[in-house]
């Protein structure tokens, strides 16, 4: 059975919704026809011409890049800059680009990830879950339609709370329905009052799956006119945000723990702020990419040490006090982003293949 790039598009935005974006972002399928049929795939941390030529050269008909190459509009094309001429060539060898960016590092299972198993980090968890992103959903339904009904919404999206799945409140009452002329009732008689047993469902889902959820439990409701209620909640989705902190498998001395993250982390140099060399690392914060917004979040969830990259000057002194902070590099803190890309691929499509050309745009002299 032939795949189409759109099957593949399908399969990672399950893995990283695109509603989890930033607002500033440009995720998504950037360059291409999605419903093209996908011959072998390439992946890389940032789009650069050598890139482009590699997919070219192995007949790449699709590039998922973490870092989306275009972020503003055009006014012409023309290929003076490099985001014109990456999209000429693209567009001449019908090659689909495809971005996986902030949605991928606010996973729980994204770019943070990645960089907390090569520290050897346990117990971890998103330093700033996303709130205002959950919807609250009452339906009430005939009671021996509930499990079909209770079902399809959690196949729909519904009832995710942490790490437990198929979560929901039920409580049994009696619902009350006059049919009028030109209705069909499901039960009971046109122009005369019906009590029928029904079961509240009560679930939640995230909030950008509302049109699937309501299109569910329409298709499998037996009644005309279903009733249920929609609430906007303020709650935190604890496994979607930004930036991650975990626990090492044991304390060790500063020295020890940057020994051990220019080891895993395969780093060259790293800047820190100034600190006591003999001081314990237990609870550490990481953030792919420029976390420096992170740095509250980090003192507040009590993290001995922020892992991540492009601090200010004013920030290691500001903050000096109250946690040892550790530029890695925005390059060095994401690289691994196409291996976990890779990973997820390679279990369901077999013919992708990893960028090896591609280097650090920055060098040290």
């Amino acid at each position: 059975m032939k795949t189409s790039i759109q099957h593949i598009i399908q399969f990672l935005e399950n893995r990283a919704p695109l509603a989890y974006q930033e607002s500033y972002d440009n995720a998504g399928l950037i360059v291409g026809n999605a419903d093209t049929e996908f011959k072998r795939g390439l992946i890389c941390l940032d789009l650069t011409e050598n890139v482009l030529q590699e997919a070219i050269d192995t007949h790449a008909n699709l590039i998922i890049t973490h870092h989306p190459f275009i972020f503003h509009a055009f006014k012409k094309i023309s290929g003076h800059t490099l985001a014109e001429r990456l999209l000429i060539k693209a567009v001449k060898h019908d090659i689909c680009i495809y971005a996986m960016h902030t949605n991928l590092d606010n996973m729980l299972h994204g770019v943070n990830a990645q960089f907390a198993r090569l520290l050897g980090l346990n117990h971890c968890r998103i330093l700033q879950p996303v709130d205002h992103r959950l919807t609250k959903l009452s339906v009430f339904v005939p009671a021996k339609h509930a499990d079909k009904v209770r079902n399809a919404l959690f196949d729909a999206g519904c009832g995710h709370i942490g790490m437990y799945d198929s979560c929901s409140y039920n409580v049994s009452g009696t619902g009350t329905f006059r049919a009028l002329e030109g209705s069909h009732p499901y039960v009971g008689d046109l122009n005369c009052i019906h009590q029928e047993e029904e079961i509240k469902i009560e679930t939640i889902f995230p909030d950008y799956k509302q049109q699937e959820v309501i299109q569910a439990l329409l298709t499998v409701h037996p009644y005309e006119e279903p009733a249920f209620d929609l609430y906007p909640l303020k709650n935190t989705l604890p496994v979607v945000g930004a930036g991650m902190i975990g626990l090492l498998a044991a304390p060790m001395p500063l020295t020890d723990f940057f020994t051990m993250l220019k080891q895993n982390m395969q780093l060259k140099h790293f800047r820190y702020s100034t600190a006591d060399t003999g001081k314990i690392i237990t609870k550490v914060a990481i953030c792919g990419g420029s976390g420096a917004f992170l740095i509250p979040q980090a003192i507040q969830a009590g993290a001995d040490i922020f892992i991540s990259s492009e601090f200010k000057h004013n920030q290691y002194i500001d903050y000096g006090k109250d946690i040892i902070l550790v530029d890695i590099g925005h390059y060095e803190s994401e690289i691994q982003t196409k291996y976990l890309i890779f990973d997820q691929l390679i279990e369901k499509f077999s013919n992708f293949a990893v960028s090896l050309r591609e280097k650090n745009p920055t060098e040290f002299f």
